[in-house]
């Protein structure tokens, strides 16, 4: 008797899209729910070697919520990699200038340094309000925990 265990390609992935409300929520926690739904790790057919993930969808960024004192004591760092190239942004600023850059840095933070995840970056779509561009594909509400 064989049995044998089902390995998703290419081929037999099955992608839908999902809508994630940040509004009122932590930042980490939605990044978090976003991190796991782009890998795939939700379904059952879940093949580490493999991009089995789905599209997300995350509304009202600029809505999401940093706990504790994170908005004055976290920093946003970049390096030009030229001497003395440092440039630092609070994520105060951050936060009121550009909410979708923050939440997609968290979203990377959480997804593992490979090629897989640079391809699931590529199906995350954030927006600072709560409208969005993708009503044409019927995505469905994910609900947080």
């Amino acid at each position: 008797m064989s049995t044998t265990t089902f390995m998703a390609n290419k081929g037999n992935i099955q992608r839908k899209w999902y809508i994630l409300d940040a509004a009122g929520k932590p930042m980490g926690k939605t990044a978090a729910t976003a991190a796991t739904l782009l890998r795939g790790k939700h379904k059952p057919e879940y093949t580490p070697h493999a991009d089995c993930g789905d599209y997300v969808i995350v509304l009202n960024a600029e809505k999401a919520v940093l706990t504790g004192k994170k908005l004055d004591q976290k920093y946003y760092r970049r390096h030009s990699g030229w001497v003395g190239g440092l440039k630092e942004t609070k994520y105060r600023t951050l936060m009121q200038t550009r909410p979708e850059q923050a939440m997609m840095l968290a979203v990377r933070g959480m997804l593992p340094r490979n090629t897989i995840s640079k391809d699931s970056l590529t199906r995350l779509k954030i927006y600072r309000g709560g409208e969005h561009k993708h009503a044409a594909q019927k995505p469905e509400p994910w609900v947080q925990d």
